[in-house]
Parts: structure tokens; sequence; C-alpha cells
């Protein structure tokens, strides 16, 4: 690095140190308010991160490199791509308000070139080491070879280091041989409630060393490495490695004098050390015991120029919350902000005159020095840094409907019938499962498509000839990903498969599987991964109390309702194979859908972005109703729901039914209907499509459209009014039980509402009421209950 540069990064630095702190404080104290809270932005966190930010992005980084920026930065990146011109100061000034730039960094919602979103600690540290991956499982194929390849980047505070998700992510990591991943962590020491425990640094260093990471650690700066060469350096230098971190972090908030009373009280008269204390005013003597290498731009870029090798690497960055700032090192200042007193002597002391506070290059002395400078950053040089790449064509996805089959055979059987083939959506299909590969039917795939790994590895069971169903090679044509017993990683794995195209211009279809009450367990990082905007199917199987000798614990309740209120995740539930080959077909292109435009006017769904998949299936066989072909069925297994049954103009009992109850609900109906006429039998594929356009539509009558009407809507319309609905699912009832509002009909929900416990499906079904005799039962009562009400109200 040349003085030149070095005097160029030195003045970014400080730059951005004063725009991402002035955008806090405009937000804070000068932005009229109106809720009259604190708005928040973190000034302390974001100043300990501003020299390492600016030696990594005007330093270091390439255009290939992926970053996930600290979500306490946030300020910091966001100042960066406003001196790049990559944000508008409209923007910036509405820095937490409504259209402004968001609190943490959003691929979504922010205009400005956001590698990865952030916000939930540790989440955007792991899926960096998850996108390496997937680089290299990119690079691997032939189809990929012209892919680009760069560093997947995390700065990480040091209080996310207690996030577990990231140590499930390094072991991850470590079993698929990572690398091209930097994780740079922000050692300040402090967190929201008080400071770091001493020696957090021996342990950091000993886990990642332990899965396979080259540690760097980074604690002095140029001007003490400077001191340290003086005499009496030494000293100094064994005192500044041996003060307590709560010590440090006062004594940087009291100040120079105080550093100095310290100093000579802790190292006595001694001479050389004394005179290296001596030398320099209390200034002087401030920034030198500050001068911590995190906070030396100079020092981060030469550490970060000095790495030669694709290893994965992290780099331990000694610093100071609030470095450079009037609250720095004080122990409430995450939350904390600079009161107008402390900025404005903060602004003198900056430099920046009144109406200027906005300007990027003010205190720039030679601003066009600086201008060519930034023109020749190579990470900004190609322009934004999204990618694309072409829709893939699905084929016409068939299914066999004359035998018995559950949803899970018939999911696996639609992913071997693709891997036999040679299109390419079965060519950019990535499967990949927590160690269930087997019992969520992805079997047939990998012994088709194999397990991917960079250096084929030998199967022992195949060279000896030991006969088993799993023909599991790992090979770099592989496409398969085998993952531990962790639903975080499987959620963060399909999060950067579903960014690809994006990131790596190569398109995906990445495939999950997780037993269905797991995906609980991964939900944070499931939703991470759908405010991304990533695109992917995840298959959550077996599912429900159906999943019978397994007992409670692998029994899910909740998890329709999950699909249902998980934005950006189209849920499905179906009964038969053949809904679910309509759907899957559906699904592959919904996948990669990124359009704009109105409604389709049919549901009234935004069906023009696309978005992510959730199909809930079930290993019970069911009879399956035929070959089915008319465009009501195809059309309502779609939108979320079809009649199986259509009732007549005099019906008094529909039963609505989702998932794998259907045989029961048919069962059902047809005992009423030998007493009842017109009963209906409504087949719900997808409670979270019908209810979505349901919304959609009421909002939009709300504002004029008085023809917006919903599927559901349409679908209930001729029901008259005396018309009972009774629901039923394999979950918990408040997933159907909505459908009474649609148009006033009284509702009987059935469902699952408290844990299961082992025997067969009919004991289960009959203990929680949901099989054909409850629902029958159900419909006997409410005539019973209606004459009595009848009785009550007859006349004295």
């Amino acid at each position: 690095m040349t003085t030149t540069d070095h005097h160029h990064l030195k003045t970014i630095e400080q730059r951005l140190l004063w725009l991402s702190h002035w955008m806090i404080h405009h937000a804070n104290h000068v932005r009229p308010k109106v809720d009259g809270i604190k708005v928040g932005g973190h000034q302390a966190s974001s100043a300990s991160m501003v020299s390492i930010m600016t030696a990594l992005y005007f330093s270091t980084l390439k255009p290939e490199d992926r970053v996930a920026v600290k979500p306490h930065a946030s300020p910091v990146f966001h100042a960066i791509q406003y001196l790049m011109g990559n944000q508008t100061r409209e923007k910036m000034e509405n820095f937490r308000g409504y259209g402004g730039v968001q609190s943490y960094p959003s691929r979504t919602k922010d205009i400005d070139d956001v590698d990865f979103s952030t916000g939930s600690v540790g989440l955007g540290v792991a899926v960096t080491s998850f996108a390496s991956l997937i680089q290299d499982y990119i690079k691997a194929k032939s189809w990929g070879a012209d892919a680009p390849m760069g560093r997947m980047v995390a700065l990480v505070g040091d209080a996310e280091l207690d996030e577990g998700n990231i140590y499930e992510a390094l072991q991850e990591g470590w079993k698929n041989d990572l690398r091209n991943t930097w994780w740079i962590i922000d050692y300040n020491r402090q967190s929201l409630d008080g400071i770091v425990r001493e020696g957090l640094f021996e342990r950091v260093e000993k886990i990642f060393d332990a899965f396979g990471w080259v540690v760097v650690r980074i604690k002095h700066g140029a001007l003490q490495r400077a001191a340290f060469e003086e005499p009496g350096g030494d000293k100094l230098r064994d005192w500044i490695d041996s003060c307590p971190n709560q010590d440090y972090s006062a004594l940087t908030f009291m100040g120079g004098e105080v550093w100095r009373k310290r100093l000579m009280d802790d190292l006595g008269d001694q001479g050389d050390v004394t005179a290296l204390i001596e030398k320099r005013s209390d200034e002087e003597l401030a920034a030198l015991m500050e001068n911590l290498g995190g906070n030396c731009v100079e020092t981060m870029a030469q550490t970060f120029d000095a790495i030669d090798h694709d290893r994965p690497t992290c780099f331990l960055a000694y610093t100071i919350k609030g470095w450079g700032t009037p609250i720095a090192g004080h122990k409430d200042n995450h939350g904390g902000l600079m009161n107008n007193t402390q900025f404005g002597a903060w602004q003198k002391h900056m430099g920046v005159a009144e109406d200027d506070e906005w300007e990027p290059l003010a205190t720039v002395e030679d601003q066009a020095a600086m201008r060519d400078f930034l023109s020749k950053v190579p990470f900004f040089a190609q322009g934004p840094r999204r990618l694309s790449d072409e829709k893939i064509e699905v084929p016409a996805i068939e299914m066999d409907t004359s035998r018995e089959i559950s949803t899970q055979m018939a999911f696996g059987k639609v992913l071997d019938d693709l891997s036999k083939g040679d299109s390419k959506l079965a060519e950019r299909i990535v499967t990949t499962s927590p160690d269930v590969t087997g019992t969520t039917n992805l079997g047939p795939w990998v012994n088709r498509r194999k397990l991917f790994a960079r250096t084929a590895q030998a199967d022992a069971f195949i060279e000896n000839r030991i006969p088993s169903t799993a023909k599991w090679e790992f090979k770099p044509e592989g496409q398969h990903i085998e993952l531990g017993i962790a639903e975080m990683n499987l959620m963060l794995l399909l999060g950067a498969a579903g960014l690809s195209h994006s990131l790596f211009g190569k398109r995906l279809i990445p495939v999950g599987t997780v037993y269905d009450p797991f995906v609980a367990r991964g939900l944070d990082a499931l939703n991470y991964a759908c405010y991304q905007d990533a695109r992917f199917l995840l298959v959550g199987t077996p599912s429900g109390v159906t999943l019978a000798p397994e007992g409670g614990a692998h029994q899910s309740i909740g998890s329709p309702l999950i699909g249902m209120s998980q934005d950006g995740l189209a849920s499905f539930e179906p009964a038969f194979a053949d809904e679910l080959a309509v759907i899957m077909e559906w699904a592959f292109d919904y996948l990669q859908r990124d359009g704009e435009g109105d409604p389709d006017e049919r549901t009234w769904l935004r069906d023009e972005t696309g978005g992510s998949v959730y199909l809930r299936l079930t290993t019970n066989p069911i009879e399956q109703p035929g070959k089915r072909v008319d465009e009501d069925f195809r059309q309502g297994a779609i939108d979320g729901a079809y009649w199986m049954r259509k009732p007549g103009p005099n019906c008094e009992v529909v039963i609505a039914y989702q998932g794998s109850v259907a045989p029961e609900a048919i069962k059902a109906a047809g005992r009423i209907g030998e007493g009842r006429r017109d009963v209906g039998v409504l087949s719900v594929t997808s409670a979270d499509r019908l209810n979505a356009g349901w919304t959609a539509a009421q909002r939009a009558r709300s504002r004029g459209n008085t023809d917006a009407q919903s599927h559901i809507e349409a679908l209930l319309a001729t029901l008259p009014p005396h018309c009972k609905i009774i629901t039923v699912i394999d979950g918990h009832p408040a997933t159907l039980s909505w459908l009474g509002s649609v148009a006033g009909h009284q509702t009987i929900p059935l469902g699952i509402e408290h844990f299961g416990q082992t025997g067969t499906i009919g004991d289960l079904y009959r203990h929680h009421g949901i099989d054909a005799q409850a629902i029958v039962e159900k419909v006997n009562g409410l005539t019973v209950g209606r004459r009595l009400l009848r009785g009550a109200n007859a006349p004295a």
C-alpha cells in the first residue's frame, strides 16, 4: 500500500465515521419527532467497525466477493454506499423511517448493493459459509465453470458468537472442506448488557482452529506497534495485553489524563517506559492507547492483503466500541447516543461545517484526487453486483394414480422421474436434508444423481459389493448435499442456494426435506431465508399424528399455521398424488418468477413476483381418486381448493378438509349423505393461498374495486346461508376455522390441539376426533343443537 493510498483510506475512514453518526444523530435529534420515542441506530457499534469496513471495501474486496454486514454496522454500510453514489440523501435523511434506509441491511428493502440481509444476529454470519459451499457446488459443474469465484465475508460482532447456529455452521463447514470464507470479528468486548468475559479470544481461537480455520489476531495498530519498538515499549505492550476488558473500556472513556495516571501508577517510574509515556501529550497518549488493530485502517488493509490462500480465515480484530467519539468505551454505549452538546463538540472536532453535514466529501482537501481514487476502487468498479440467470423451462409432471400411495412417496417418485431425464430443470435441482435423506424419500434421486463433494470419495459398501439400497457416491457432479442433524443449517443452505442466480449468476432449484415438526427448529433461519427472497422448495414430511407410531415428539401440530403466516412462502398440503404433481410443476415455475404487475384477479394473489414453496406431506398410503384432467381440478389445486364433491342447491353441510384426513372426510360425507341431500366436500390444498387471496380481495374492495373476488369467495358463493361447514385437518384447527368468516357460515373446526402419542392412525384419529365417525357425530350434534335452540326460542 502506498503512502497516498493510506492517506486516502484514512480520509475515507473519517468520512464514513462522520456520515454514519450524522445519519443516526439526524434521525434522533434533528428530524421531527412523530412517535416521541428514540429512533436508535447504534453509533458506538458502527464506530468500532468503521476502520475494518474502510479497509475491506476500499482496499481488499473484489466485485465477486460477497459480504454479510454486522447488523449494528448498518449505518457504516449505508454511508459507504452514499459516498459511492449508490444511496440517496433522501433515504439517508429518512434512516429508520418509512421508505428510508433500513435499520439493518436488507436485500429486498434497501436500494444499495446488499449481498446478504442481516438482523437476526448470527444468521448473516453462518450464511456466508453455506454461500461458499454453493459457490463450490456451482463451480464443480460443467454449466458453472464460468461463474465468478469470490470470498464470502462476514463482519461479526463478538457478542454474536453466543449464537449457537454459528457453531453448527462451523461443524458443517469442516465436513464440507469449506474455503473462501472470511469471518472478521469486531472484538470490542462489549455487548448490550455488559462487558464480554475475559479470555474469550482464547476460546474463539481454539474453536476456530479445531475446525480447520486460520486464525489471525489483530490486536495492535500501527501507532502501538511503533511505540513498542521504542525503549520501554515491551513493558507497555505487556500492560496492554494483560489489561482487563472493563478497565480498558473505562480508561478509554475517561481519556488521556486518566490513561497517564493509570499507566504511571501501574508501571511506576521505570525510566524508559516513563519517558515513552511522558513525551506524549494527553491527546497523543489517548490516540496511542486507542490504536487497537481493528481501529487502524492501515493495519487492517495490510492484514487483509497478506492473505494469499483460500482456507477459511477468522480475523479477531481488537476494537473499541464507540471509537473516535465522546462515548467511546462507556459500558452503556451500545444503545446510547451522543446528546446535542456532545455531538456539537464532536462536529467541531471532525471539522464539518454547518450545512455541510450531508456533503460526502465535505472535509476532503483534494476532492479531485479523492474522486479519482474512488473511481478505481475494485469492489465498485463494475457497478451493481446483482447478477441474474435465465428462467428454466419446467417439463410436464405426471403421476400414476392407479394405486394407493402417500404424498411423501409421490414426492420421491416425481424427483426420481426427473432424475432419469436430461431436462435442464433436473440438471439445476440441488437437494439437501439434515440426515433424513432416506426417510424423506430422497433416496432414489440421490442414487441416480449422487452426492456432492469437491473431490470424489469412494463408498466401501459399493467397492466391496455389499448390498445396500443407498448407492451414495460423493463426486463433484453430485446433486445432493448431505447435512448433519441441524435444521438451522438446512434453512441457511436453502437460503444461500436460493440466491444463487443473484449471487453467482447461475440459477439453482434447491429442494430441502425435513421432518415436519422440526421445521420449527429452523424457523428463525427459514424466516431469514424468506426475508432475503431466496427461492427454494421446502418439504416437511412426515407430518401430523398420521406419523402414528413415532409418538408425540415427531408429530407436528402448528406447522400449517407456520406455513400460513410465513411471508414469502406459499404453503401446500395436498392429499393426493395428482394434486402434488400439479403443485410441484407449478412450484418449479413459481420459484423462478421475478416480475411486477397487478394481482391475478381470478384469485387476487400476487403470483407475478413468485417466492418459495413449502409442502406438508405424509407417509400414509391412501386410495387415489383416479385420473383427473379437468381444469377446475388443476387450477383449484394451485389456487388452494376445489370441490371434491360439489354441493347442491339445498346443501346443509360442507366438509372441508386439508391433507391426509381426506379418506375420513370423504367417508363421513358418504354417511351423512344417506340422510341429507346435496352434501359438499371441499378439498383444500392450501389454506395459505386461500386465506391470502381472501384478505387481498378484501383490501382491494376497501380501496374501491368492488369487483374483486377471491377464489374461496367464488367457491362458497353458492352455499345457502343455513349451510354449516365442518373443517378437519391433521394439524391445528385454526388452519381452516376462518372459512366460516368468508360468507358467514357457521363453522365447526376439527384438528389437533394437544401433543400426540403412539398408536395406530385409527387410534390417534379417534383420540383427537378427526376420524369419519367424529365428523358424523359433529354433524349430528348440529342437528340436535338446532332442535334445542328452536325449543328454547319457542313461545311459551
